[in-house]
């Protein structure tokens, strides 16, 4: 079918998203109930598992590294080059993304037509989009780290903190640097091995028979 053909990437990895999900709320659910039974407390069932610190923390705080990272290497990649990697601009040629939009250009999308704050906003949407991304999950990721981190100071008859409090907690920091720095390290590898490496079929690399020195895809 032509729509699987056309859209075929996109599917996929939101199946293998759908899959992955899946299965970390049932291991999460195991783990999460096994950690309640070693303090005795009531163990959860799926539906209460699902709005559990323990599920909201573990999910955005994953998603939350995710948006930065991508948020980042759009805007980076914009002014900042690499010579060599098939990530990069050209830094010494003018590329086509530079180019001023062309309202009577063929089938430009609506905003382009449009023009003014409208085209402003469309100009810049992608990192916009990302960034905001960014700012809902970490907001989920602190609320839910904090109700984990409540759920589990009421097990053990201690002192709750509120959400300010909770702000200057290593925990929350902890959460999010060990994944922030995974994410970083990704885009640094692909950044640099596609200097020098290539996956021949793959937009993500240079021809193979590309020069190392040639930069761009």
């Amino acid at each position: 079918m032509k729509i699987l053909k056309n859209n075929g990437l996109s599917i996929l990895f939101f199946i293998l998203f759908i899959i992955a999900l899946i299965g970390q709320i049932i291991t999460g659910l195991t783990e999460h109930n096994a950690e309640i039974a070693e303090e005795s407390g009531q163990q959860l069932s799926l539906s209460q598992y699902l709005t559990s610190g323990h599920f909201l923390q573990s999910t955005f705080e994953n998603w939350e590294s995710e948006f930065l990272q991508m948020a980042l290497f759009v805007v980076t990649s914009i002014f900042l080059y690499q010579k060599g990697s098939s990530e990069s601009k050209d830094p010494d040629k003018k590329e086509e993304v530079d180019r001023e939009p062309n309202p009577r250009r063929k089938n430009v999308p609506w905003p382009v037509k449009q023009g003014g704050l409208l085209l402003t906003l469309y100009e810049h949407s992608l990192s916009i989009a990302l960034f905001l991304l960014f700012i809902l999950s970490f907001v989920f990721h602190w609320l839910g780290s904090l109700k984990d981190y409540n759920e589990e100071q009421m097990l053990k008859n201690m002192p709750h903190e509120t959400a300010s409090q909770y702000l200057s907690n290593s925990r929350l920091w902890f959460e999010s640097f060990q994944n922030w720095q995974s994410e970083f390290l990704s885009v640094f590898a692909i950044i640099v091995l596609s200097i020098f490496l290539r996956q021949k079929g793959s937009p993500q690399s240079k021809p193979v028979d590309a020069p190392n020195s040639e930069t761009g895809e």
